[in-house]
């Protein structure tokens, strides 16, 4: 399950009577530069794992690409749909992980703590030599690849958590968590009018917060990308295509919000970002898993997608998505997402 698909009143399948909430990560172990906690950073030590139908690991995605970390941190991509054995590497040759030799994200866990309490979640750091969890503290991860992983970032990484400007990306970050991030998803989980209406108004609160906080400057903390960009663009991407119908967030679409819909192409339009979104990934998880919302697992056909390559004209607002950096090289062989299932 994605984080935010393991609270009370969620599950793979079908939502109980309680009112939506997100479980904390069990596993919160940080890997460092210098190991306190028993896991140093080391080159081709960790395997990430990952769904890219998750928002939560989504993030983890766009950090490791912006930072250029893919040769020091392989990546695992999961199926999109689960099922009750937890996350499958189906989409491997034998049905395994070729790195980690295991069907299911499970197996992980189980190396590392036996029947404990709590889903089976991505984003997940699995230590390659022992085959054990290290962490699924999808809050934490991101910032660690920013900050300790330092040493091994590609040549003109840029700095997405600059210590100068880290008081106002967490003061943004946090808004963007509670009514966006995670506000959709008490809209979507919601089992009661007055619980949906809520969330509902929470969420196009903060939204038209951001759009007039971006109305003028093209990111959201500083000049260039941070970690604050990084967590609105992941719920943003999926918002019309599964958001806005599937969790009933449908005050209006986002392409009806001229300036975050001209935010995100130009997100998704930056190296880094549009390439590890995969929709057909997005659009089959949430409908077909969330059978408690849509019983019948129809994928819908649409939205059209030929918009997310229009131009966006933020540029103008001036900006420098790298800061002193440079664009990540393009994507891995291996690592890119079907064409077909992008637009």
């Amino acid at each position: 399950m994605c984080p935010a698909d393991t609270g009370e009143g969620a599950g793979n399948t079908e939502y109980g009577r309680k009112a939506f909430k997100r479980s904390r990560s069990h596993f919160a172990d940080r890997i460092t530069a210098d190991g306190r906690d028993g896991w140093p950073v080391e080159a081709g030590r960790y395997r990430l794992v990952v769904s890219r139908a998750c928002p939560w690991a989504s993030r983890a995605l766009v950090s490791r690409r912006l930072l250029g970390l893919e040769s020091a941190l392989s990546l695992a991509v999961a199926d999109p749909i689960q099922d009750d054995r937890s996350w499958r590497f189906t989409l491997d040759p034998g049905d395994r992980d070729p790195v980690l030799g295991i069907r299911f994200l499970h197996e992980a866990y189980d190396k590392r703590e036996t029947n404990y309490p709590g889903g089976v979640s991505v984003p997940a750091i699995v230590d390659v030599p022992s085959g054990e969890l290290v962490t699924n503290d999808y809050q934490q991860i991101t910032l660690d690849l920013a900050t300790e992983w330092s040493a091994l970032h590609r040549p003109g990484a840029p700095d997405l958590y600059p210590e100068a400007l880290r008081d106002e990306i967490d003061e943004v970050a946090e808004g963007v968590y509670r009514d966006v991030n995670n506000g959709v998803y008490r809209a979507g989980f919601a089992t009661g009018q007055e619980e949906y209406d809520k969330a509902y108004a929470d969420v196009f609160r903060r939204l038209d917060l951001l759009s007039e906080r971006l109305r003028d400057r093209r990111y959201l903390v500083g000049d260039t990308l941070t970690e604050a960009d990084i967590r609105l663009f992941t719920t943003l991407v999926r918002f019309d295509a599964v958001y806005h119908g599937h969790f009933k967030c449908n005050r209006n679409k986002l392409a009806e919000d001229p300036v975050l819909w001209a935010y995100v192409r130009d997100l998704y339009q930056t190296p880094g970002f549009g390439d590890t979104v995969d929709f057909d990934h997005i659009k089959r998880h949430y409908y077909v898993v969330h059978t408690g919302i849509n019983p019948t697992s129809i994928v819908p056909v649409g939205p059209d997608l030929s918009g997310w390559l229009t131009p966006h004209h933020r540029e103008q607002l001036g900006g420098r998505p790298f800061g002193d950096g440079t664009p990540p090289p393009p994507v891995p062989a291996g690592e890119e997402v079907p064409a077909g299932h992008r637009p």
